[in-house]
């Protein structure tokens, strides 16, 4: 999340993914302000103007906030209020309107006092290495950014190898330079470039980019799939869990590891399930969760961000996982949420 502290009230925030939407579904309540560009549908008083006919115009207003929600599939976030500020006359004060909030938009949030597990969220994703994941064949390529836990995919390439037409003059190089234009457009600054596959292909792409000199790069031995396959491959991969130790995904991942041999060995230091999990919250007993989207779709979407604010507030490690990665579909089939916990609840 990108921001910028105007005062002690007034805070600027861009979201960069979804986990930031849900962090800003977090931090934004009920009688705040929010601030931001949007469009209104002004209608026209000129004599024979058609009466339901209107022009559509960009304002700036100010928001009370009345209500907001969250649609993690689209990666939006709905913010409804009464208007108490605008940049044009002609929108009425006290009238009703939403902010569609999506990943890259600017908004400005006021509040009469921020609270310190509201400044944290809005820190929590600073400074965080993100991953761009390459799974080169001779045949296709997968390509995907990892950021947090979340896996944005791009389509799959394919080079044309195996087609009779290209048997005498296909050259790997220009597929090397598709692929490398498809990886630019989701590379950023500062992003680590893991390549993986079966073969020698992934170390002649490796090559092919150390051109270059703004990549740092890794190639990574014994995951032998290309393509989308070979992303999921790597993902679920023990070499995934140590060449990237300090990613949320391998963390998240760790997790689900232990409360799988913690369950083969019947203990009672986890939770599955949010029931179990809020008596555990309750006690101060957990010290990490995991949680997919699942939980907000199945409870009350309020009562699920008070939940994790106050596990915040106690110290808790979280992690927000999505059906972009195996992790997720894994939390989702044990629950929606799952934690590890200080000591066993033995009864």
């Amino acid at each position: 999340m990108i921001t910028k502290t105007i005062d002690e009230n007034l805070i600027s925030v861009i979201p960069e993914d979804s986990e930031d939407l849900l962090n800003l579904r977090r931090i934004i309540r009920e009688n705040d302000k929010v601030i931001g560009d949007t469009t209104r549908v002004l209608k026209q008083d000129k004599e024979y103007a058609r009466p339901d006919k209107g022009e559509r115009i960009k304002i700036r207003i100010a928001l009370t906030v009345e209500k907001i929600s969250l649609d993690e599939v689209l990666d939006k976030l709905r913010i409804s209020g009464i208007i108490s500020e605008s940049s044009n006359e002609s929108v009425p004060h006290g009238s009703h309107h939403s902010f569609i909030l999506e990943l890259n938009d600017g908004i400005t949030i006021s509040k009469k006092k921020w609270l310190p597990v509201e400044k944290k969220l809005l820190k929590s994703s600073n400074n965080q290495v993100s991953f761009v994941l390459i799974a080169i064949d001779t045949a296709d390529c997968g390509i995907a950014r990892l950021r947090g836990t979340h896996l944005e995919f791009m389509p799959n390439m394919y080079s044309g190898s195996g087609g009779k037409r290209y048997k005498t003059n296909f050259k790997i190089e220009k597929f090397f330079e598709h692929v490398q234009q498809a990886m630019n457009s989701i590379f950023k600054e500062g992003d680590m470039i893991i390549i993986f596959g079966p073969g020698e292909t992934k170390k002649r792409f490796a090559n092919h980019l150390q051109k270059s000199q703004k990549y740092k790069i890794q190639v990574v031995d014994g995951v032998d799939s290309g393509g989308e396959d070979g992303i999921y491959t790597f993902t679920k991969s023990q070499t995934m869990h140590e060449i990237m130790s300090d990613s949320k995904l391998a963390k998240a991942a760790a997790i689900i590891d232990e409360i799988m041999i913690l369950a083969n060995k019947k203990s009672k230091k986890f939770t599955m399930g949010y029931n179990e999990t809020l008596d555990a919250n309750q006690i101060g007993a957990v010290e990490s969760i995991v949680f997919s989207d699942k939980i907000i779709q199945d409870n009350n979407e309020q009562e699920i961000m008070d939940f994790l604010n106050d596990v915040e507030n106690k110290g808790v490690k979280i992690y927000s996982v999505d059906s972009s990665t195996d992790i997720g579909l894994r939390v989702t089939g044990l629950g929606g949420i799952v934690s590890l916990l200080r000591y066993s609840l033995e009864t």
